[in-house]
């Protein structure tokens, strides 16, 4: 196929089997083929890498990708070249000789997308070979890594602020899923100079049930949550190489078919657990937070956060591996106070300026918020992020409200103070000024001389902070984490404060652990299968793992589950038939057409 000034939508029938695009998808395509610079915020699983590989296609020239893993990056590559795209990698991982064949490609011009490291690219001779070539696009994938506010800061990314001047011509995109507004505007001013164009998608995941419970200090509260999951795909999270190490034995004892991974282990050991996890199902990968990113399996069900992450936007990441294929999928948090002790010990020893500590805290004590949000969780989660939702039905707080007690007195009384002091001070200084304590930074301020100085006494600096966190998650107050973690009153702030409403909160003795977490709203499949169609499905996935295993991929590289979901319910039986279903294009329908189709021959001979 002549992909010269080729057609968006045919290069996305043709080439990747999909009749329509996804929300976005085509904006931030058409804003890349105008020549201009995009960020693309979007949810894990919305197809972000279609918004470079589809443009990639549209002209004559080389793509290049950036990207901050090697088995990420490997992935992408396997899963274009099955649907026929020229597409190769050159990385550390690869002898020397693929290496070559790969720079023979790219200097020949045979090649449309070439994914690179950053530490790769930046090399004077890469650099050297690309300016050789008709370069038409760049794309910087995890971008959040550009960001040293962001939750996975590689300084390795940094050196890509240089691109805008070496290709001053060449439009480029970058794409995360997890970025809030601090760090949306440090990868502008790093990546962009100021220059592009900012698509915000949103970040709500719906599909994903979310809770979080107080750690009661036993297993049994990771059993009571695994309990429905049995047999399915998922990843628990712990903080530190020996709890990885010991929650992987115990659930292994406990009947489930769980493997460590963590930056500790062996290499070898660690890619073999993580391909049994891409290949097979039922596999509980117990892991640290060395694990995730370059996951793309699209039937993971749960994450359970054994500890607490360091951050929201560390948690919002790690949660965001579960239901990639829009499935119903949970994700639950314990946490305890010895978790957030340790997670300010990191911050405090971590080798890095003061302001970028700071940062850290506050968004720590989002997540704090996060955890002891009285109402819908959700709603707290998207909150951070600038996102505004109504009460979500499918988090633990929504379905089985907790206990709250009438803070409406004590929630007037924090605006007060916080409206007196200018709203530019955080929680800390706030609290002081509550509880009357004469600091010199509330001498300084003169603050002890406001009407509100020392009205809060009634209850404890541990029950204000509980208390303030609240009053963000449910929308009363915003954090400002670029400065200083001020804390500002919205519009729902101040009809507080007028008394045009109620504030309820849930005090800090009152975070009681659920033995078992309440149960999944069900979200409606993407085909309604009948017993028969199930049977059929299931012989249709374990074909497509004998297929993946063949070639040493992911299975959803061969097909994704909706693909298979689509085969089960129209049961094609001729190839015409067969290119009709959503993700076959011309290469797999060439590659995989038969195999799928004789299986469902053979279960329709079988069922007469």
């Amino acid at each position: 196929m002549n992909h010269r000034s080729a057609d968006k939508h045919e290069i996305l029938r043709e080439v990747f089997g999909y009749d329509s695009f996804r929300p976005n998808q085509e904006a931030v395509i058409d804003q890349l083929v105008s020549g201009h610079n995009v960020l693309a915020v979007m949810p894990t699983g919305s197809g972000k890498s279609l918004c470079y590989q589809v443009p990639a296609l549209m002209n004559e020239g080389l793509a290049v990708v950036i990207s901050p893993l090697i088995a990420l990056m490997r992935d992408q590559v396997n899963a274009l070249k099955l649907a026929g795209v020229d597409a190769d990698t050159i990385n550390s991982s690869s002898d020397h000789e693929a290496n070559y064949a790969v720079v023979t490609r790219l200097k020949s011009g045979s090649l449309k997308l070439l994914y690179l490291s950053p530490e790769k690219l930046m090399t004077e001779s890469m650099l050297d070979m690309l300016g050789e070539q008709e370069l038409i696009l760049i794309a910087v994938d995890e971008a959040h890594c550009i960001s040293q506010w962001g939750p996975a800061f590689r300084p390795e990314y940094a050196q890509l602020s240089q691109l805008r001047e070496i290709f001053s011509d060449t439009p480029m995109l970058a794409t995360t899923a997890t970025a809030d507004e601090v760090t949306r505007s440090e990868i502008i001013k790093r990546l962009f100079a100021g220059n592009a164009s900012v698509l915000v998608q949103g970040f709500d995941r719906p599909n994903i049930k979310l809770s979080a419970a107080a750690k009661a200090g036993d297993n049994r509260q990771m059993l009571d949550f695994l309990a429905p999951h049995k047999g399915e795909s998922g990843i628990v999270y712990c903080l530190s190489r020996k709890k990885t190490e010991a929650v992987a034995t115990f659930l292994a004892s406990s009947g489930y078919r769980a493997l460590p991974y963590h930056a500790g282990m062996d290499k070898d050991r660690r890619d073999e657990n993580q391909s049994i996890l891409m290949t097979e199902p039922g596999i509980v990968m117990v892991a640290t937070i060395a694990f995730g990113m370059g996951i793309d399996k699209s039937d993971i069900r749960f994450v359970l956060h054994a500890d607490m992450p360091g951050s929201i936007e560390a948690y919002y990441q790690e949660i965001g591996r579960a239901g990639r294929d829009g499935e119903p999928s949970e994700a639950h948090m314990l946490f305890g106070l010895d978790d957030i002790r340790i997670r300010r010990l990191f911050i405090d020893e971590e080798d890095a300026g003061e302001d970028r500590q700071r940062r850290e805290h506050q968004r720590l004590n989002a997540l704090i918020g996060y955890c002891e949000s009285p109402t819908c969780r959700r709603r707290a989660l998207l909150a951070y992020f600038g996102e505004q939702i109504s009460p979500c039905e499918n988090c633990d707080t929504c379905l089985n409200p907790v206990e709250l007690s009438d803070g409406t007195e004590y929630g007037r009384m924090a605006l007060s103070a916080i409206y007196r002091t200018g709203q530019r001070f955080g929680a800390i200084h706030i609290i002081d000024v509550l509880l009357g304590n004469l600091t010199a930074k509330v001498k300084k301020a003169g603050h002890d001389l406001i009407p509100t100085f020392g009205v809060g006494t009634q209850i404890n600096s541990q029950e204000w902070r509980a208390l303030i966190r609240q009053l963000v998650s449910s929308g009363f107050l915003v954090q400002n984490i670029a400065a200083y973690g001020g804390l500002r009153i919205t519009k729902s702030g101040f009809d507080l404060l007028k008394g045009n409403c109620t504030f309820e909160y849930q005090r800090p003795t009152a975070l009681i652990c659920q033995s078992k977490a309440p149960q999944l709203k069900k979200v409606k499949l993407s085909v309604d299968l009948d017993s028969e169609e199930k049977s059929l499905l299931n012989r249709l996935k374990a074909l497509r793992l004998r297929l993946a295993k063949e070639r040493s991929v992911p299975a959803y590289v061969i097909f994704p589950d909706r693909s298979l979901e689509e085969m089960a319910h129209r049961r094609p039986a001729t190839l015409d038939e067969f290119s009709r279903i959503n993700g076959v294009g011309e290469a797999k329908l060439h590659s995989f057409a038969q195999a799928f189709l004789a299986e469902i021959e053979k279960s329709l001979g079988e069922s007469d």
